[in-house]
């Protein structure tokens, strides 16, 4: 051990590295690294959790105003081009249309949707009377999925 003054007029004690402590910190770290967790790689999704119950009286959500085009459009692009046949090809021919397509002639498209959007809204709202109220409860013996 060698004591020596440090630039700033401190006095500083400085351990000369023996054979016996490199040892015991070589142990040290390996002992360190033997009690941390290995860390577990995630799936890169997230799983959704499915619910054990599945409402089959509850009402479905209407599609939405591009879904609607998306119907007309494919009627009309497998006449025009019978030779194909994959939806994806068919999907991307719709995407660039609709891009392409000006407020006023998506307007009918937004008409539809917004009319069913608002029938689902009205048969949410009488499902969650129904279902606050009691009378949509079923029991076990009731349920169609038992055997």
């Amino acid at each position: 051990m060698a004591k020596d003054m440090a630039s700033h007029g401190r006095m500083v004690l400085r351990v000369r590295p023996t054979e016996r402590t490199k040892r015991s910190a070589s142990l040290s770290i390996v002992d360190e690294e033997e009690k941390r967790p290995k860390s577990v790689k995630k799936p890169k999704t997230k799983q959704k959790k499915k619910s054990g119950k599945f409402d089959a009286k509850k009402p479905k959500k209407p599609p939405t105003a591009f879904f609607f085009f998306l119907e007309d459009f494919r009627k009309e692009f497998q006449e025009k081009n019978p030779g194909v046949k994959s939806m994806r090809d068919v999907g991307k021919a719709c995407g660039e249309k609709w891009k392409t397509m000006t407020y006023e002639e998506k307007v009918q498209y937004y008409d539809v949707a917004t009319e069913k959007r608002a029938e689902f809204d009205r048969a949410m709202a009488e499902y969650i009377k129904r279902k606050e109220s009691g009378e949509d409860q079923e029991t076990d013996e009731d349920s169609e999925f038992d055997g």
